[in-house]
């Protein structure tokens, strides 16, 4: 199972509301980029895309860390 999956996004596509499906919490995209800053999420990374800062799974091999 995928640690954190995408449940909302907007109009737009960017994704707005995380789950952490280990623990079932609900996150806001800056709520989460948060908690990856603060290094509780070390398979993701924090990018900023048109200004905004985007939470992002880490460039490697691994699928089971892919927001989708």
């Amino acid at each position: 199972m995928k640690r954190v999956s995408v449940i909302n996004e907007n109009s737009t596509g960017r994704n707005t509301k995380f789950k952490d499906n280990k623990t079932g919490n609900t996150m806001s995209r800056s709520e989460f980029v948060k908690k990856i800053k603060n290094g509780q999420y070390r398979n993701y990374h924090v990018r900023t895309i048109n200004y905004v800062k985007t939470p992002c799974s880490n460039p490697d091999k691994l699928t089971s860390n892919n927001l989708d």
